[in-house]
């Protein structure tokens, strides 16, 4: 099947060709926008493409996928291979669903040095390692804009722990686990001058090439729980670093980085920073920099960040402010890194099950270079160096280079591998995914994919033991391929079979947001640990009522009113409330006694600026609401609990400013014969 781009291939000029990748996205505006052209729909499409995405009601899927939502700052979560949305994780960004960012549990979670950030842009998921192979405990995700590292808990699936990356900008070379979890490592995509003292310098721009570092940061995770802790980073030179992947096997030890910008433009970059034929892959030796880390080559300088955590009995968010960070210098660690140049502004680094090849997606590339570890380890033996860069030495080319993959396609982004011998490419400017072998470097099967697909991921075709059935490609651009929807556009997952010789196409769906990566489990490594309800007995929230008889409302200095009340179906006590005057303010703290799975309960009050907040069985949360007027607020449960949900509401009374009129509070008041509702007070 041949694609527009590859028409286009065989008669373009060289030059001619970089600016088809520069104008990738005009490149599709040009086709067809029916969406009944058949090259966009039927022809593409397998003849058994229904029945083998078909999951039947009741049955479950067989993969979890998790899609980051890009500017967003949430994760989706989709079955695989239905394609079912099963949940919006947010992580990043206050979420109106269940009140995250927005309850006073949880707004903590969103802090940082620079205030309260609520909106952030997500951009890789990654799961957690053992052995090599997804474990299905944690799913690490970055904040891209303002430097940050999240682990979201997948019994819960909620986000658990956020923490800041101090000396970064753009934390988009983030997060990557090595094989047991040990670290998860981050890099910085922009470079900035730092004052050594945990900010940035106030020095000109034009003093990019002197001033400006990059940074490489180590996160040491529990291994039992999961918390992160910053051990220390690396100062690197001033590029830009894109993405990075751990070796396996053999390179287990080593983690790799893309990096562009190595001629250290700092303006008009798409020009600036497209000048070199070769930029570098970086490699870590990330044992021997912990061990250096040990052994007295550590540096320290100030710091400020924060580290904000979810304490899992309270369901609060506490927030801890860091003041230092330790560093490693790499001229000061022989052995720990190297540079190897890898053609052109590389995007992806990814290392195949045996962790022999590194491939390299180069953007402005024609070929695809694989690298050869072990060549790597000779070169470095024999000193086969090609000069050095900040104390870094570089490695030659041709000592490292395994093979190149020739004519692969335009726009080379990021690969991975089916376990079987076969990697795959995804070639944003020609708009397909490209499969070659990793025994003689051929393309041997191309498909088409609408359109301009970023990332590729095949469910653990990062890890040591990829499940070579399926294929998720995410595209940047839709144009015709859903009912349009005004200016703004929804994003498209691609689900392909990639089990046979050919490729398949199966399933397109939309996606929230845009996804920029995603990784896939098997269900049955994360399904049996789901959490149905949280056990009210082990409920520690300060404000917390274990029974109805035990609700208070109570006045705190002349201002503030704490409703310690419970929700359970279908009513919630207390239901009737006086005593606030205008101006108070009042925290519901609402305690859900539900024991059952599925069974939460939501809490709204007229006016109240967070709207409402949702609170899971046996866990409690808290609305802020402060009354700007008298009268009567009504309140009720948001989510749809029971037959008599609609009945599951209530009254709160606002006086004057100064108004003598008590504190009071009751339930079912007017009808004390109702079986199981609390003694009015």
């Amino acid at each position: 099947m041949e694609t527009l781009i590859n028409k286009f291939r065989k008669v373009a000029p060289k030059a001619a060709m970089v600016m088809a990748v520069a104008a990738g996205a005009a490149l599709q505006g040009c086709s067809n926008t029916d969406g009944g052209n058949t090259s966009a729909t039927a022809e593409g499409v397998a003849s058994d493409a229904a029945s083998a995405v078909y999951v039947a009601p009741g049955k479950h899927d067989e993969l979890y996928s998790f899609l980051s939502g890009g500017f967003n700052g949430q994760v989706s979560v989709y079955g695989l291979p239905s394609g079912r949305l099963l949940k919006i994780i947010p992580v990043f960004t206050q979420h109106g669903e269940n009140g995250y960012g927005y309850s006073e549990e949880s707004k903590a979670m969103l802090m940082t040095s620079h205030g309260f950030v609520p909106w952030d842009d997500l951009h890789h998921p990654k799961l957690s390692r053992t052995d090599g192979q997804t474990d299905g405990r944690w799913l690490f995700v970055n904040g891209n804009n303002t430097p940050r590292v999240a682990r979201i808990d997948l019994t819960t699936f909620e986000t658990v722990e956020i923490m800041e990356i101090p000396n970064s900008a753009g934390n988009h070379c983030s997060p990557y686990p090595t094989n047991n979890n040990e670290y998860v490592i981050a890099g910085t995509r922009f470079s900035v001058p730092l004052d050594m003292k945990g900010g940035t310098s106030d020095v000109s721009l034009d003093k990019y090439e002197e001033e400006f570092r990059g940074s490489i940061s180590f996160i040491k995770i529990d291994k039992d729980k999961g918390d992160m802790d910053l051990d220390f980073q690396i100062l690197v030179p001033g590029f830009d670093y894109d993405l990075a992947n751990g070796g396996k096997g053999p390179s287990e030890d080593w983690v790799f980085f893309t990096t562009y910008n190595s001629e250290k433009a700092g303006t008009l970059k798409e020009v600036g920073a497209s000048q070199n034929d070769k930029d570098f892959l970086a490699a870590v030796n990330w044992k021997l920099a912990a061990k250096y880390a040990k052994e007295g080559k550590i540096h320290e300088m100030p710091a400020n960040y924060y580290h904000n955590k979810l304490d899992k009995d309270t369901h609060t968010a506490q927030s801890t402010v860091k003041k230092k960070v330790r560093y490693l210098l790499p001229e000061e660690c022989p052995g720990m890194m190297y540079l190897l140049p890898a053609p052109k502004s590389p995007h992806g680094i990814d290392v195949d099950p045996s962790g022999e090849n590194m491939v390299v997606s180069g953007k402005l590339a024609s070929a695809i270079p694989v690298f050869s570890f072990s060549k790597m380890q000779e070169a470095i033996k024999n000193k086969a160096f090609d000069g050095e860069k900040n104390g870094i030495p570089v490695l030659k080319y041709e000592a490292v280079l395994k093979a190149e993959v020739k004519e692969p396609g335009l726009g080379p982004l990021h690969t991975e591998f089916d376990g079987k011998g076969n990697a795959y490419t995804s070639m944003f400017v020609s708009s397909e995914v490209v499969k070659w072998k990793l025994s003689d470097f051929t393309v041997v099967d191309r498909i088409p994919v609408y359109y301009s697909i970023g990332h590729l991921m095949i469910p653990g075709g990062d890890t040591k033991e990829p499940l070579g059935k399926y294929l998720v490609a995410m595209n940047k651009i839709t144009k015709d391929r859903y009912l349009p929807t005004g200016p703004e556009l929804a994003h498209s997952a691609q689900l392909i079979d990639i089990s046979g010789e050919k490729m398949k196409l199966l399933l397109d769906f939309p996606t929230v947001a845009e996804p920029h990566y995603a990784q896939a489990i098997r269900a049955e490594k994360v399904a049996p640990n789901s959490v149905k309800f949280h056990k009210l007995d082990e409920n520690k929230h300060a404000h917390a009522v274990k029974k109805e008889a035990d609700v208070s409302v109570t006045r705190e200095g002349k201002n503030v009113i704490r409703v310690k009340m419970t929700a359970i179906r279908s009513h919630m006590t207390p239901d009737n409330i006086e005593g606030v005057q205008v101006g108070d303010t009042v925290y519901f703290h609402v305690t859900n006694l539900e024991q059952d799975w599925d069974v939460p309960h939501g809490f709204a009050i007229l006016g109240a600026n967070n709207a409402e907040t949702l609170i899971m069985p046996g866990a409690t949360q808290t609305l802020k609401w402060v009354p700007k007027k008298e009268g009567v607020y009504p309140f009720y449960c948001t989510d749809f609990c029971s037959a008599l949900h609609q009945e599951m509401q209530g009254y709160i009374r606002v006086s004057p400013k100064g108004s003598k009129t008590p504190i009071a509070f009751s339930t079912g008041k007017k009808k004390q014969n109702i079986p199981g509702v609390a003694a009015s007070h």
